[in-house]
């Protein structure tokens, strides 16, 4: 078959859709696999009313010193359609975020899943190592070597790190000044957490209320900080996360610690205001609210909170 008989040929420049999905997949069984309550929240949400799954966005942590900020993984995904959305600052956490709107896919409007439905945004953070104290910031450098940012997406996939594996020493010395710092250089570029679309879920988690009060009842802890169910000041988009399960980790030394992992988070985006008297069948992704709301994304970050 030549290329002019392809029945769909991909605009991207990196390749296929079909790559770009197995490549968001593997992303994905590899977060799974590797954090256990996540994965029992996310068959949870499949199990009830044998739930269709939609995602909201996919988030990451990076540093950016060296080619291993934000860029080592934006790059990738923006070959294959992905665009800037925005970016917000945190100064008093030193982190900067970029976030990422995806391509168009062809999908049904009743499409579900990685394979079957839209693809996640992205939202990639980074540390600003810079403004790090001299002690911290020669932790980190002494771990990442020259051009292994470029290996970014094949480190999130396989959930290996690029680095070698950290001592206590250095993680607890680096935890005192930056839980991210410490938290990434444990986990690497291995997903932070994934959010749920609840506007696309079509049962009982399509109210955002509901799925607070469900995982209330199985009695998951979820991130109180800025109250539970969080609100942007338009009223448009309700957020709400999981704290991070606990896991034991052995470090380089010998030495075995409890460190916060990955955790789960639903999103739910509301129709915008000029488009509310649409027929609900004819709503689509961009009638909704977009983007990220700031106060909301700094409390859902300390979903990884090291003390209680």
């Amino acid at each position: 078959m030549g290329s002019l008989d392809l029945p769909y040929a991909s605009s991207f420049k990196g390749g296929s859709e079909t790559f770009l999905q197995n490549v968001f997949e593997s992303i994905l069984k590899t977060y799974l696999r590797k954090n256990p309550m996540a994965k029992t929240i996310w068959e949870l949400v499949k199990s009830v009313d044998n739930e269709k799954i939609s995602y909201d966005h996919f988030f990451f942590r990076t540093f950016k010193v060296d080619g291993y900020g934000i860029d080592s993984l934006a790059s990738f995904f923006m070959d294959y359609g992905y665009k800037v959305g925005g970016r917000l600052d945190f100064p008093k956490k030193k982190v900067q975020v970029l976030w990422l709107s995806p391509p168009d896919v062809h999908f049904p409007d009743n499409g579900y899943g990685i394979g079957n439905g839209p693809l996640p945004r992205l939202v990639i953070a980074e540390l600003l190592v810079e403004e790090l104290s001299p002690e911290s910031q020669e932790i980190i450098r002494k771990y990442l070597k020259p051009e292994g940012g470029k290996q970014a997406v094949l480190s999130s996939t396989l959930g290996s790190l690029i680095w070698e594996k950290p001592t206590s020493t250095d993680f607890n010395q680096l935890a005192k000044e930056s839980e991210f710092a410490a938290w990434t250089l444990v986990y690497g570029y291995t997903m932070n957490h994934l959010a749920f679309a609840v506007h696309r879920l079509k049962h009982s988690f399509s109210d955002i209320k509901c799925v607070k009060e469900y995982f209330e009842e199985k009695g998951f802890e979820l991130n109180k900080d800025g109250g539970v169910l969080k609100v942007s000041q338009d009223g448009l988009l309700l957020q709400v996360s999981a704290m991070s399960e606990k896991l034991v980790v052995e470090f380089a030394d010998g030495v075995t610690q409890i460190v916060p992992a990955s955790y789960i988070e639903f999103v739910e985006r509301l129709v915008l205001p000029q488009f509310k008297d649409m027929p609900c069948d004819e709503i689509k992704e961009f009638h909704r609210r977009e983007g990220l709301e700031q106060a909301s994304a700094y409390h859902i970050m300390e979903s990884t909170r090291f003390t209680a």
